[in-house]
C-alpha cells in the first residue's frame, strides 16, 4: 500500500503532538506534507526539522521568526490565518488531521472535504456550527470524515459494518470532569487552576473548561447527530468516571456494543490514520484484572445546565449551534482571563442563545453572520451584564 501524505493542522497542540508520535512510529506508512500552528514557532521549527514537510503555516506575528528558524530546510512558510485552505487542498495530500480548535477550522475543513480528502478530525466546532453543510459536501465530493475524539471514534468503530436502520440508541460517555463530586454550592469559589486539572485527559484550555461545564459533551451530542445521522432521541449522555468505555451503541435486537481502551489519544488518532487497518500501537493493553468497577450515572442537568442548553440547541438546529459555539468561546475566554467567575459562564451563553433569532436551513453565509452576531452580543453581555469574578482567598 502506498505511503499516506498527511497535513496536520494544529501540530503543536496535544492532538498534533500525539499525531506526530503515531507518524514517527510508522515512517513507512506516513509522510508529513504540511504542519500548522497558531503560534509556538520554536516547537514548530523543531517539528519541521524532524519531519521535513513541504510547507508549514503559523500566525502572522511569527511568520518571520519561523522563516529564520527553518532557514535552509527548503520548507515554504505560510500564514495560518489565511493559507490553510491552500495547504489542505494540495494534490499530493491524502489525509488532513484537523487538530485546531474553535471555528477557525471551518474553512480549511470545508476546503478539505471539497477537495475529496480524508479528514481525521478532533475539531468538533466546525461540525457543530456547519455540520450539515460539511457532511453534504463530503458526500458530494467523495471525502471521508473519520472522528478522532475518543467518544466519536468509539461510535464510528461500533457502527462499522452495521446497518443504520438497526441502531436504537447511541450512548455518549463522559468522565464527569473535575467538578463531578464537588457540590454546586462550592462552584462560586472554584479557580481556573482547579478547572484545568481534568481527572482523565490532558487537553487544551477551552475544551478542558467545556468539559467542566459539560458543554463539551453537549457539543458532542450535536456532532454525533451530524456525523452519524441520528435523531435527538437516539443520543443519550452517560457519566462514566473511569473513562474506559469511550461510548456505546445499542441495537434494536437488544445488543449493545462498547468500544473500550486505555485513556490515550494515540489510539483513536492511529485508527483514524490507518483505517480500516489496525496496527500495533506500542501502548499498554487494557488490564481487565486491575479494573475494580465500572460506574454509570445520569448527568445532573441542574448542576450542569450547559448540557441541557446544548441538547436544546441540537433540537432547534438552524443557526443556533453556531451561536452557542461562538458565545461559549467568548465566555470561556472571559473566565480564563479572570473577568467572570465560573458560575456566570454558562449564564452568559444562555443569554446570547435566548436572544438569537435562528434561520432554518442556513447557508454558509448565514452561519458566518450568526457567528459574528453572537460574538458581538456575547462581548456586550460579558462586559456590561456579568458580575466580575470574586477574588479567591
Amino acid at each position: 500500500m502506498s505511503v499516506k501524505n498527511i497535513v496536520i493542522l494544529g501540530s503543536t497542540g496535544s492532538i498534533g503532538i500525539n499525531t506526530l508520535k503515531v507518524v514517527d512510529r510508522f515512517p513507512a506508512e506516513f509522510r508529513v506534507v504540511g504542519l500548522s500552528a497558531l503560534n509556538n514557532a520554536g516547537l514548530l521549527a523543531e517539528q519541521v526539522k524532524r519531519f521535513m514537510p513541504a510547507c508549514v503555516a503559523i500566525g502572522p506575528g511569527q511568520v518571520a521568526d519561523l522563516k529564520e528558524l527553518t532557514q535552509g530546510t527548503g520548507v515554504k512558510v505560510f500564514n495560518s490565518e489565511t493559507d490553510l485552505p491552500q495547504m489542505v487542498s494540495r494534490s499530493d495530500v491524502d489525509t488532513v488531521v484537523m487538530g485546531i480548535s474553535g471555528s477557525a477550522a471551518l474553512l480549511p475543513f470545508l476546503t478539505a472535504v471539497r477537495a475529496g480528502k480524508t479528514v481525521a478530525t478532533a475539531n468538533k466546532e466546525a461540525l457543530v456550527i456547519a455540520g450539515e453543510i460539511i457532511i453534504r459536501e463530503a458526500k458530494r465530493c467523495g471525502a471521508r470524515i473519520i472522528p478522532v475524539d475518543s467518544e466519536q471514534s468509539a461510535i464510528f468503530q461500533c457502527l462499522e459494518g452495521q446497518s443504520r436502520a438497526e441502531v436504537k440508541k447511541v450512548f455518549l460517555t463522559a468522565s464527569g470532569g473535575p467538578l463531578r463530586t464537588i457540590p454546586v454550592s462550592r462552584f462560586r469559589r472554584v479557580t481556573v487552576k482547579q478547572i484545568l486539572n481534568h481527572p482523565r485527559w490532558k487537553m487544551g484550555k477551552r475544551i478542558t473548561v467545556d468539559s467542566a461545564t459539560l458543554m463539551n459533551k453537549g457539543f458532542e451530542v450535536i456532532e454525533a447527530k451530524r456525523l452519524f445521522d441520528l435523531r435527538d432521541d437516539e443520543i443519550e449522555v452517560v457519566i462514566h468516571p473511569e473513562a474506559i468505555i469511550h461510548s456505546m451503541v445499542a441495537f434494536r435486537d437488544g445488543s449493545v456494543m462498547a468500544q473500550m481502551g486505555i485513556t490515550d489519544m494515540r489510539l483513536p488518532i492511529q485508527y483514524a490514520l490507518t483505517y480500516p487497518r489496525r496496527f500495533p500501537s506500542g501502548l499498554k493493553d487494557l488490564d481487565f484484572f486491575r479494573l475494580k468497577k465500572f460506574t454509570f450515572e445520569k448527568p445532573d442537568l441542574r448542576k450542569f445546565p450547559a448540557l441541557a442548553l446544548a441538547v436544546d440547541v441540537a433540537r432547534k438546529g438552524g443557526t443556533h449551534p453556531a451561536v452557542l459555539n461562538a458565545a461559549d468561546e467568548l465566555a470561556v475566554e472571559a473566565f480564563l482571563q479572570g473577568r467572570i467567575s465560573f458560575v456566570h459562564l454558562v449564564g452568559a451563553v444562555e443569554k446570547v442563545v435566548a436572544r438569537h433569532k435562528s434561520r432554518k436551513d442556513p447557508g454558509l453565509n448565514d452561519i458566518l453572520a450568526a457567528d459574528a452576531w453572537a460574538r458581538q452580543e456575547a462581548a456586550r453581555i460579558l462586559t456590561n451584564q456579568m458580575p466580575r469574578a470574586l477574588p479567591v482567598a
